[in-house]
């Protein structure tokens, strides 16, 4: 296998040969034909245990999916990259690849048939294969371990303080809590994952405080088992926006899983005709020597120098894959402003294929939200209350890029009260997924140019 060794073997074989009578021809056929074999030969023997392992797999791949998708996830858990990749094949497929959850997932990727477990505060809509914990930076595999077999033997977590006070002293420190909230493995414990986070601090208290309860009992006829112990009141606060929530998770679990911060983009893109990455890297030959739009979220990016010039490797992800995008020094100069992680972007890219890899050269890169803003799109906000339009305020920003708003608030009568924003205040396709999970905001619906956007539905006062 090592060229350079049976490169220094020739003369010796070919002189021993010539010396037994064989020509110097027939003498460099046969080493080249040995040569060519030692580059990667396979006897039959070989061939056949390879053969048989590959059918068993591809089996396994056609005929059980859950269960070949939980074994080859859990082997490569410690590669984001490869996860990420199982991860748009499993999408492909239909099938889900579930949260991970306190109350539902193992130390290793498992497959669900979507019965709900008893008393779990983690729900299972449908089977799929549910994210492993110790797939999640920072936790470890013996802590995951601790925490099952505590689950086995008290039942599922009722909340946050009882999580924290039954794992007490079992290596469950702030860090190792806190990569679980980002990765929205404590969901249901708290109202949301930023009061977890803010919760911790208190949590982590009471179980100090239950600990040493505990070891009172121990010590005495009078102690207490930690029982009588009040939990501390964990203030509800404001859920963080899409975008940081799904940051967080994206940082932990090296794949976005709740959504995908492209997901508010889905209209302008399809409009633009931008070619998602799965179907680049899925079919090479197609694209190779073309120019194409793709957009994505810059996830990482990698930037080294030569005596001559700068490059930059940006590691970017839309709905559909993840995929590296190569910036040469004019690009990157220019694109300087861009390259922040979490910015979402649209790159115009030259498409080279080397055998089955594929090569992405940037032209020029562009914020998705100018691109978005560039349609002159206007959207309909409708409402079921008067009361969203202020808790709505906070979402709608001046000058910033996005589509014009018009307000539709539904009135008892059936008549509607229609409001045109002024021009200057808009909605930013990032911030739409956060919108239309306030209370009131019934519906965002697309309408066209924002050309039509002071032609009201209906007539009437906004207050």
């Amino acid at each position: 296998k090592i060229k350079a060794e049976m490169d220094a073997q020739r003369a010796t074989f070919v002189d021993g040969a010539m010396a037994r009578g064989i020509s110097r021809r027939m003498a460099d056929v046969i080493f080249d034909s040995v040569a060519k074999f030692a580059s990667y030969g396979f006897n039959k023997s070989h061939a056949a245990a390879y053969a048989l392992l590959a059918y068993h797999t591809a089996y396994l791949k056609a005929n059980h999916p859950l269960e070949f998708y939980a074994a080859v996830m859990t082997m490569e858990m410690a590669n984001q990259e490869k996860l990420a990749a199982y991860r748009h094949e499993m999408r492909q497929r239909g099938i889900e690849l579930l949260p991970p959850h306190v109350n539902a997932s193992l130390p290793v990727f498992s497959v669900e048939d979507g019965s709900p477990p008893n008393g779990s505060a983690g729900s299972r809509t449908g089977g799929g294969v549910r994210f492993a914990l110790a797939a999640i930076k920072g936790v470890g595999q013996a802590a995951m371990q601790a925490l099952c077999a505590e689950r086995a033997a008290g039942g599922a977590f009722t909340g946050l303080c009882d999580l924290t006070a039954r794992l007490a002293g079992k290596g469950f420190n702030r860090r190792l809590l806190e990569a679980l909230a980002r990765a929205g493995a404590l969901d249901g414990l708290a109202a949301n994952r930023a009061t977890l986070m803010a919760g911790l601090e208190q949590a982590i208290a009471h179980a100090g405080a239950v600990a040493a309860a505990r070891e009172s009992t121990q010590e005495g006829l009078f102690g207490s088992n930690g029982d009588d112990v009040p939990e501390p009141r964990i203030a509800t606060l404001e859920e963080w926006p899409l975008g940081e929530r799904l940051g967080h998770e994206f940082d932990v679990l090296g794949v976005y899983l709740s959504a995908h911060p492209l997901d508010g983009y889905a209209a302008a893109l399809a409009e633009r005709g931008v070619v998602a990455a799965a179907q680049v890297l899925e079919a090479p030959g197609r694209f190779d020597g073309a120019t194409a739009e793709l957009a994505g979220v810059i996830v990482a990016r990698k930037e080294k120098r030569t005596e001559r010039s700068r490059f930059a490797f940006l590691q970017v992800s839309d709905i559909s894959a993840q995929f590296e995008v190569m910036l040469f020094a004019d690009v990157l100069e220019r694109s300087r402003d861009l390259l922040e992680i979490g910015t979402a972007v649209l790159i115009t890219a030259d498409i080279r294929a080397d055998g089955d890899e594929i090569k992405f050269a940037a032209q020029r890169l562009t914020r998705l939200d100018d691109v978005a803003a560039g349609r002159g799109e206007l959207v309909e906000i409708e409402l079921s209350e008067a009361g969203a339009a202020g808790r709505l305020r906070p979402h709608l920003r001046e000058g910033e890029k996005g589509a014009q708003v018009r307000l539709v608030l539904g009135l008892p009568n059936g008549r509607e009260v229609v409001v045109a924003l002024p021009a200057a205040i808009s909605l930013s396709h990032a911030r739409r997924p956060d919108v239309e999970r306030i209370a009131g905001v019934t519906r965002i619906a697309a309408c066209g140019s924002a050309a039509n956007a002071h032609e009201p539905a209906a007539r009437g006062t906004f207050h």
